[in-house]
């Protein structure tokens, strides 16, 4: 069996240093916001150059939080991309506003910002959530660009790209600090992932910064005191002692991956495939850390048809994203009807994500590659 992920084969590579890393939290008591929590945060921050980071309970709650704390008011519009997990979305409407959606680019899958400027122009807009997709990072040149021309609000959706990487204005910068703010999320199947659910919020404005450490404890700056109504969203001690150990790997299997994406490339190009698959490009910087390896095949039938045959000798895979957000039932009052977001409903249709994760075998590789291509033969 190849799984599409497995937690088990990294665990036993790290096993000693999470036993001891959990033990030391039990040890001390110290269980809900305790030191493990403010020692992520501080790494986490310098990891990623910026001046202050938030633990949270989860990914989505990032989102919601975050945006709340960067002002979002009743009815503000804000534009995002249909092709993504549903939390992006619903987290603008947890918060009383609009979400406007845009179409995807055809190479990156990741938002098209030409795109989105043709609503800047048109739509007074409160901000944008853009997803690095997959772990590939949006063009950050054309998003601070958008930033600095239009004054809108930034919310970088990082959760799939922590480490990746872009340029802007000759510097290379991480994703998720070009926007006001950013998310992470450390949902076990991320590429830093806890062994529960965990999020973070990441800024540069102190503002943002402290209004999002009163919303995760119920809106209170000091103890049963409460300002605002807020959330009960903390990042657990024991999964922060645990991402503390994985912390030091991260940049070690995000090489990984990369190497895993070429491997999987060589042998596509061998067989020369009617398929799109990820280009390795060349890059002065890691554009691209690989959270899932998605392929595109001609059209529907044929994904389904080599899914089914992977699925038969007992390799796993993933359809990211079987249905667009815009065509979801619970945004239906927002009128977007089939064929407006064509890119976004073609790669619902088409895509397929095959195993990926820094234990993956080569010998792995080149079995899935030639059992998809004996699908398409047959």
């Amino acid at each position: 069996m190849i799984p599409l992920f497995d937690l088990t084969r990294q665990y036993s590579s790290i096993k000693e240093e999470i036993i001891v890393a959990v033990d030391k939290v039990l040890a001390s008591g110290r269980v809900i916001l305790g030191p493990e929590v403010k020692k992520l945060e501080e790494s986490i921050a310098d990891y990623l150059k910026v001046n202050y980071a938030v633990g949270v309970g989860n990914g989505s709650d990032a989102l919601v939080i975050a945006l709340r704390a960067m002002g979002i008011k009743k009815g503000d519009k804000v534009i995002t991309t249909p092709y993504t997990f549903f939390a992006t979305a619903s987290s603008i409407v947890r918060n009383g506003g609009k979400p406007v959606f845009v179409d995807v680019e055809p190479e990156s899958y990741n938002i098209d910002l030409n795109q989105v400027e043709y609503v800047l122009k048109n739509e007074t807009v409160f901000g944008i959530i853009p997803v690095h997709l997959f772990g590939q990072t949006v063009d950050l040149e054309g998003l601070n660009y958008l930033k600095e021309k239009y004054g809108v609000k930034v919310l970088e959706d990082c959760a799939q790209s922590i480490g990746s990487e872009g340029e802007v204005n000759g510097e290379i910068k991480k994703s998720g600090t070009v926007g006001d703010a950013a998310i992470l999320s450390f949902f076990p199947t991320k590429n830093l992932g806890a062994y529960g659910d965990g999020g973070m919020i990441i800024t540069n404005n102190v503002e943002i910064y402290e209004k999002s450490k009163t919303l995760r404890v119920h809106g209170a700056k000091k103890k049963y005191l409460h300002d605002e109504i807020g959330y009960n969203s903390r990042l657990d001690e024991i999964q922060a002692a645990i991402l503390n150990v994985k912390l030091k790997y991260i940049d070690l299997w995000t090489e990984k991956r990369a190497k895993i994406a070429e491997k999987y490339a060589i042998e596509f190009e061998k067989r020369q495939l009617p398929i799109k698959f990820p280009k390795i490009l060349e890059k002065s910087y890691r554009y691209h850390v690989f959270h899932q390896y998605v392929i595109e095949f001609e059209s529907n039938k044929i994904r389904e048809k080599v899914k089914e045959h992977l699925k038969n000798n007992s390799i796993g895979t993933s359809i990211y994203y079987p249905l667009p957000l815009h065509l979801q039932k619970c945004f239906k009052d927002l009128g977007y009807k089939k064929g407006d977001l064509p890119v976004s409903e073609k790669l619902s249709q088409t895509t397929l994500a095959l195993p990926i994760f820094p234990e993956l075998t080569y010998s792995e590789i080149e079995t899935i590659v030639e059992k998809i291509k004996e699908a398409m033969e047959g």
